[in-house]
């Protein structure tokens, strides 16, 4: 891959580096290429780079870039649908919205939600899907660092239950062969093409879809694809009542158990939701040290919140992600905390989780699980995914803990450039990789015309609202 001319060094001057461990206050920090190259007193730091570019840091504060573990950036096309109805939504729908867009259009749907990332402060994001290869070119455009989780399944007669009804017309599953083997050429076709380029800011990893989809021969062959080139894998897990008994149902045991027995747990899988699990469960995920990524805000939209606080105890280690409908890791954070302290119980201060225990979740908890050591923080040799924020917005001064005042009080748009690998893909609040106002006018048209046909197929009554009109 033909690579970019060099640009010349970035020095952000007086200004605050924030990490989870502390805060350094008016120094500089240097980037040169992709990578922070040095932090220290600002006088030096301009001594030893004298062509650099000059961003003036005071009032700001760096924060290391989020890193988001878990999303489907084409649901951005559900936003203020699937938020109240659920997925598989409740309203019973005539005609689904995903059924009336274009290949092309699917992949607006993923650039609007890689661009809303970015403005809220995502500089790595894992898209879990199927047919990534479909809007690949358009997602790595857009210059975010991504990990493109491609999920399969070798089920071969229906889906996971998700929700009772669908529970009740269950029947045993049935496993397909040539499934399998379709998803792993797929798996390996998209690693092929995609792994390691635009500067190794694309990286490629095998997925399962859902447990009660999978067999235990495809979770074999997913871990061994994972372990033969070095990658994480993921999966959703445990997230609905009705998986848990599907699994107890045909299988006999929990679905956690049913990945332990497949030996499809450990610290390479980052699994997703993990709501609905006992006492077995957390203490086998703690054992192998597998990571879950907590959805805290999708999580507390369904009315149910993970046991974060025992898993955390149990030793496994947690990231986060935004899963449907929004790319916003930022409210992620603010909630993981809000519920964690509700799930914990206890108004002992040292026993709650605190703004920079979100941050490590959401940076170092995330680089984790996508396997790159390079991210995560702001320290030296480190890749430069960063965030400035403006630290002299109305609700964030006076504060003596810009951390915390920002995941408190804060919102996304205090963030007024964020760089990643080295290059600004957003300055002054406008995003430099994409036409911003062009792609939220053909996303805007593209659902006016989804939703008015969906409507037209059927009325969609809210809850308690009969007589409510769109």
């Amino acid at each position: 891959e033909a690579q970019a001319p060099a640009a010349r060094p970035v020095v952000f001057t007086h200004t605050a580096v924030v990490t989870v461990d502390h805060v350094q206050h008016d120094v500089a920090l240097a980037v040169v290429g992709d990578s922070i190259a040095a932090i220290g007193p600002t006088d030096e730091i301009l001594q030893n780079y004298p062509g650099a570019e000059v961003y003036d840091g005071r009032g700001k504060a760096l924060v290391p870039g989020l890193i988001n573990c878990h999303a489907h950036l084409a649901q951005t096309l559900s936003r203020g649908f699937n938020e109240d109805f659920g997925f598989p939504n409740s309203a019973k729908l005539a005609v689904q919205p995903t059924s009336l867009i274009s290949r092309e259009e699917n992949a607006l749907m993923v650039t609007v939600g890689a661009l809303e990332a970015i403005k809220t402060g995502t500089t790595t994001i894992v898209e879990s899907a199927s047919n990534i290869a479909n809007s690949a070119s358009a997602l790595a455009d857009t210059g975010i660092r991504c990990v493109f989780a491609e999920s399969v399944r070798d089920r071969e007669n229906g889906s996971g239950p998700m929700s009772p009804e669908l529970l009740a017309r269950s029947q045993p599953p049935r496993f397909s062969a040539t499934l399998r083997d379709e998803g792993m050429q797929r798996i390996n076709d998209l690693f092929t093409a995609w792994h390691g380029k635009r500067n190794g800011r694309i990286s490629v990893f095998p997925a399962a879809t859902l447990a009660e989809d999978a067999s235990p021969e495809l979770l074999r062959a997913i871990h061994a694809f994972a372990e033969q080139h070095d990658l994480g894998y993921t999966i959703h897990l445990s997230q609905s009542r009705p998986e848990v008994d599907f699994m107890t149902k045909y299988h006999g045991v929990s679905p956690v158990a049913f990945l332990g027995r497949a030996g499809f747990l450990g610290p390479r899988l980052f699994a997703a939701h993990c709501r609905y699990v006992d006492a077995a469960d957390i203490a086998l995920l703690g054992k192998t040290q597998t990571i879950v990524s907590h959805q805290a805000a999708m999580a507390a939209n369904r009315g149910v919140i993970p046991p974060i606080p025992a898993l955390r105890s149990a030793g496994a280690r947690i990231a986060l992600g935004t899963d449907n409908n929004t790319n916003d890791l930022f409210e992620v954070m603010r909630v993981a905390m809000l519920v964690e302290r509700v799930r914990r119980d206890d108004e002992r201060p040292g026993l709650r989780p605190q703004p920079e225990d979100m941050l490590e979740d959401a940076t170092i908890g995330g680089a984790r699980a996508v396997r790159n050591p390079k991210v995560g923080a702001l320290e030296v040799g480190r890749k430069a995914d960063i965030l400035v924020l403006d630290t002299q917005r109305i609700h964030l001064v006076p504060a003596m803990r810009i951390l915390s005042a920002w995941i408190h009080n804060g919102q996304p748009s205090d963030i007024e450039a964020v760089m990643i690998d080295g290059q600004f893909v957003m300055r002054n609040r406008t995003i430099t990789t994409m036409d911003e106002e062009r792609i939220i006018a053909e996303a805007s048209a593209v659902g006016r015309r989804v939703w008015t046909k969906v409507l037209e197929s059927g009325g969609v009554p809210l809850p308690g609202r009969p007589n409510y009109r769109w």
